[in-house]
């Protein structure tokens, strides 16, 4: 799914009404005629309604899958990937950005962002297991 910066994905754009979104990609999974709605799309859309009815904010998860069934800019898989080597990809390609709490807010008109982490091993099979025998941590 290809984003594009400051208008959303091509199957929901700001601005667009909700009843339009919903012919388009089904009613919600979750939230139903709430101001934010999950979608059951691959990969699942977020999406926040402002008090009008229309989209004001698009948020796209991981589909857990790779490839083509996560999100993409400019050649860029977004989601399903280490944030800092998604960052570090995109500012390559010359697109800059501002560090927020829980990500970047690229000056393009995006923001990725992580709210937790993925064991290293869902993205990449080869990455090493460290075990601790006889301990315990907090």
């Amino acid at each position: 799914m290809e984003i594009t910066p400051g208008l959303g994905v091509d199957t929901v754009k700001i601005g667009d009404p909700r009843s339009q979104v919903e012919e388009r990609i089904g009613p919600p999974h979750h939230g139903p005629g709430g101001q934010r709605a999950v979608y059951t799309t691959t990969p699942m859309l977020v999406i926040t309604y402002a008090a009008d009815e229309t989209v004001e904010l698009v948020e796209i998860s991981y589909s857990g899958e790779g490839g083509a069934t996560e999100a993409h800019y400019d050649g860029v898989q977004l989601t399903y990937r280490f944030l800092d080597d998604v960052v570090a990809d995109l500012h390559a390609r010359g697109y800059t950005s501002t560090p927020s709490d829980i990500g970047h807010d690229f000056h393009a008109g995006f923001a990725v962002w992580s709210m937790h982490s993925l064991w290293a091993g869902d993205l990449d099979p080869e990455a090493g297991v460290c075990k601790v025998n006889g301990g315990s941590g907090v």
